[in-house]
């Protein structure tokens, strides 16, 4: 009896230990996002494809550490132009309205 209660913990904790693979191998190679990727594969590990997501995110390499600044200044700077174009356009218009007037 006691037999059969040791070999069922053993084999929970084994499928688990597949289960969470994904994750665990994440985990090893010092992703950033682990703790999104092991969301991930809690919720969605249960599907095929989901595991098969997860593995795959699990050995893709980090992205690089400036990247978050990059995209925030990019943004920024898209913007600013779009304000910037916005505001000429807006300053031609009442230009040519205010030529208009006076002729």
């Amino acid at each position: 009896m006691l037999d059969r209660i040791a070999l069922q913990v053993v084999e929970v904790v084994f499928a688990l230990a597949i289960y969470f693979l994904p994750a665990i191998i994440a985990d090893h190679r010092k992703r950033q996002d682990i703790l999104v990727l092991a969301l991930f594969n809690a919720l969605m590990g249960w599907t095929i494809v989901g595991w098969l997501m997860a593995l795959y995110w699990a050995h893709l390499p980090n992205p690089p550490a400036h990247l978050a600044r990059d995209v925030t200044a990019k943004r920024k700077l898209l913007r600013m132009t779009a304000f910037s174009t916005g505001l000429m356009a807006r300053v031609n218009q009442r230009a040519a309205k205010h030529r208009e007037a006076h002729r």
